[in-house]
């Protein structure tokens, strides 16, 4: 595992967004913003390192309706934690999206979370910019797609260098075989021959990117144009870069 992914027992693709250099010099804060895969296996031990040593008190919940019902609230939610749910994927998509053989499917799925619910994905980064909001946490089921792209808004909208948002994002295709072997186990099914169409690739980062650029100037403006005012987007940078 890379140096930033934190090893837990059940909880996978865990690593805190602190550390990353921004444009204009210095780097995000350590402790403010953790993403991860989903809760649902979270042993006590999790939870109390999340809880007491990472002083959680946030957690964003970016999966479905469907999936938060059939796997039950989570174990950090059930400890307390404030849990909101907010999902991302749309009526026109009831299936998880799954990555292709070319960039366009998965930026097909990763611009309609945009697209299904910019509400939703405003009301997350306006979470994380409250002024009274302490130590957070984003996670959908693997987080890597849309755990991903809510990531990569707040990286953008608070100045970090973009080669270390897309690196970011990529970071998750490395936990994508620990967090199928988990699935897998638990469900007792095979693993997929081939993992590669379940990775994160670069260039799809890129293009997500280069859309946001080219429509609203980039993800500040995607987020202005969807309702946050310029005191959340302060708000926002001063929580993970001040």
């Amino acid at each position: 595992m890379s140096g930033r992914t934190l090893p837990f027992e059940g909880v996978d693709n865990v690593r805190d967004v602190g550390g990353l250099p921004l444009a204009a010099g210095g780097s995000t804060r350590h402790g403010v913003l953790l993403r991860s895969g989903s809760l649902h296996f979270a042993t006590p031990a999790d939870v109390t390192r999340l809880v007491d040593d990472f002083g959680l008190t946030l957690v964003l919940d970016l999966r479905t309706p469907g999936e938060i019902d059939r796997d039950g609230p989570t174990p950090v939610a059930a400890a307390g934690v404030e849990t909101v749910a907010l999902t991302f994927i749309g009526a026109s998509r009831d299936i998880l999206p799954e990555a292709g053989d070319d960039t366009d499917p998965m930026l097909r799925n990763h611009l309609g979370y945009l697209g299904d619910h910019p509400a939703n994905v405003a009301e997350a980064v306006r979470r994380l910019a409250a002024a009274d909001a302490g130590p957070a946490l984003v996670h959908c089921a693997a987080g890597k797609d849309r755990t991903g792209v809510l990531v990569a808004l707040v990286l953008d909208a608070v100045g970090v260098e973009r080669a270390e948002v897309v690196a970011d994002y990529v970071l998750s295709a490395e936990n994508v075989e620990a967090m199928f072997r988990r699935w897998t186990t638990a469900a007792g099914e095979e693993m997929p021959a081939d993992l590669t169409p379940h990775k994160p690739r670069a260039a799809v980062m890129h293009a997500v990117l280069a859309h946001l650029d080219a429509e609203w100037g980039g993800a500040a403006g995607w987020l202005a144009a969807n309702g946050l005012t310029a005191d959340h987007l302060d708000r926002l940078r001063a929580r993970l870069t001040g």
